[in-house]
């Protein structure tokens, strides 16, 4: 088993962290939601989808 050293030798993704986050997002609303799926405008509402093309112009 490998582990990782202890110190300052954490490297941080941004991009990796944000996409944490978004799936823990994804799934309180799935375990919120009343039906047994989120349908697709659920999950745009979720992960913000239509701020994210306002945003961009689109």
């Amino acid at each position: 088993m490998h582990v990782a050293p202890v110190g300052g030798t954490a490297v941080q993704d941004h991009v990796a962290l944000a996409e944490i986050e978004l799936c823990g997002e994804l799934i309180i609303a799935a375990s919120t939601a009343r039906e047994d799926r989120l349908s697709l405008e659920s999950i745009d509402e979720v992960l913000r989808v239509a701020e994210e093309r306002d945003a961009e112009g689109g």
